[in-house]
């Protein structure tokens, strides 16, 4: 039986063991968006003792997916790029907001904008292809 849009990024959480590393919690989802947070640790900081482009980058990817699942098929990444726009501290609380800006059949196109508090301090981009498999 196929499972709900609003039930999908939970599954897929469940299943992602590096998402759950990084300590990232859904806050809230609906068809088309998903809203995720986590907070920067010691252990994802780089030699300058700020936190690893990867580490937002990865927060913003999963919000992303997790958006792009929510119409039902699983749908996978074929491009995404990010802009750094602030560094990132250990200790930093982050949400990431994926928005669905368009869809069809194949196709969805995300923007993802990653926050510290109001502060925008990174802009993700990114294209799934959308398969006809369904999510069970």
């Amino acid at each position: 039986m196929p499972l709900t849009g609003e039930q999908i990024p939970y599954k897929m959480l469940s299943q992602d063991a590096y998402s759950q590393w990084l300590g990232i919690e859904i806050l809230e989802c609906e068809i088309g968006r998903c809203r995720v947070a986590m907070t920067i640790r010691k252990d994802m900081l780089n030699s300058m003792n700020k936190a690893h482009g990867g580490i937002s980058y990865s927060l913003a990817d999963t919000a992303f997916g997790f958006a792009a699942n929510t119409h039902g098929k699983y749908a996978v990444s074929i491009e995404t790029s990010i802009n750094h726009i602030e560094a990132l501290d250990e200790g930093d609380y982050l949400v990431a907001e994926s928005v669905i800006e368009k869809v069809n059949n194949k196709l969805g196109f995300n923007i993802i904008e990653v926050k510290r508090g109001d502060e925008l301090v990174a802009l993700f981009k990114g294209v799934v292809y959308r398969t006809q498999k369904d999510w069970e």
